[in-house]
């Protein structure tokens, strides 16, 4: 097993973004210090915002600026620090802090693509406040994590996969109005998706031969064509294709008994075809405590399945579940990672 790790490190290293400052992500990476990890975690954000932010939910954790040369001791928080560009406070967004946002992302993939971390956790981040503080110096709005890491990574095409509750239900397309779906379900886009979504559950889930669950995109999976031909036109010949060079593919099954514990026994992950026909399950069933994953990408990536809960933030009552699930998953595919 080879895992990256910083010169000198026994243990691997793992690089946790904080996200939005006035969100409950600085104030969860607080919590790391509950728990004993086999993995060494830095916290990327500003230490003396960290700082305070510990001082209002009552925190003892201590915090030291992160050197890879110096191990410290269990209950202090290794913070990679990065500042911010305007105070920020619990609760109340801010703009301006939309760059100092995306430079904690950017110091963390880079230090996947080096090797220096074996991968990364990111904590919620605001969409909306992000691109507002970026206003018309990018052509490209900030449309999520998921998109701004294939970009920065050279990825063509990554796949968003949830995990929890026994579950893994990964996304055929993302965050797109539901009228816009049935043309982004093209035979290339389904073959690439599924191609992705194999290959990393084999490389960092340890399946040698995935079992892969796909949903049709109509009721009934089109009911032979009666209730749409999408099923009959894209997803049976792509499944088959995949099928002879060896895939174990299930479908297309309707989606709204594909969730049952029956038939989920029966594969290792599940495909849906659209963000509402797939989530909604998982989180019912997992919620606090579930994984985003972001497949497709040459770094491992993990996050939190919740928002910024900006109602809670400075209050120290938000859940940590979600955050420590991420960070057991990360360490978890980092392991299954072959060498090389």
């Amino acid at each position: 097993m080879s895992l990256h790790s910083a010169p000198g490190a026994r243990r691997p290293v793992l690089a946790i973004t904080s996200g939005e400052p006035a969100g409950v992500g600085p104030e969860l990476c607080l919590r790391i210090v509950e728990r004993e990890w086999p993995a060494r975690l830095v916290v990327l954000g500003d230490i003396e915002f960290m700082r305070a932010r510990a001082l209002q939910v009552g925190s003892a954790a201590q915090l030291r600026r992160w050197d890879p040369a110096v191990d410290v001791p269990a209950g202090v928080i290794e913070v990679c620090h990065a500042p911010l560009a305007s105070p920020a406070l619990a609760g109340r967004l801010d703009p301006a802090n939309g760059a100092y946002v995306l430079r904690l992302l950017d110091r963390a993939i880079a230090g996947c693509l080096s090797g220096e971390f074996a991968a990364m956790v990111t904590a919620p981040v605001h969409k909306g406040v992000i691109c507002e503080g970026l206003g018309a110096r990018e052509a490209m709005p900030f449309t999520g994590h998921t998109e701004y890491l294939a970009e920065h990574t050279g990825t063509p095409r990554v796949v968003m996969m949830l995990v929890g509750a026994g579950m893994r239900v990964a996304l055929a397309t993302t965050h797109l109005p539901l009228s816009a779906v049935p043309a982004a379900i093209t035979a290339q886009a389904l073959e690439e998706t599924l191609r992705i979504l194999h290959a990393d559950l084999v490389r960092h889930f340890g399946l040698a031969a995935p079992r892969i669950l796909v949903a049709g995109l109509n009721p009934h999976a089109g009911e032979g064509g009666h209730m749409g031909r999408e099923e009959i036109d894209v997803i049976i010949p792509v499944l088959e294709r995949l099928r002879a060079e060896g895939m174990a593919l299930v479908g297309p099954l309707p989606a709204d008994t594909l969730f049952v514990p029956h038939t989920l026994a029966q594969g290792d992950a599940v495909l849906a075809m659209y963000h509402d026909q797939g989530l909604p399950v998982l989180k019912y069933a997992s919620f606090g405590g579930g994984v985003n994953v972001t497949l497709g990408l040459p770094i491992i990536r993990t996050s939190v399945d919740h928002g910024t809960a900006l109602d809670l933030a400075g209050s120290g009552r938000a859940d940590a579940g979600s955050l420590f699930a991420a960070i057991e998953l990360a360490i978890s595919m980092a392991a299954a990672r072959p060498a090389g």
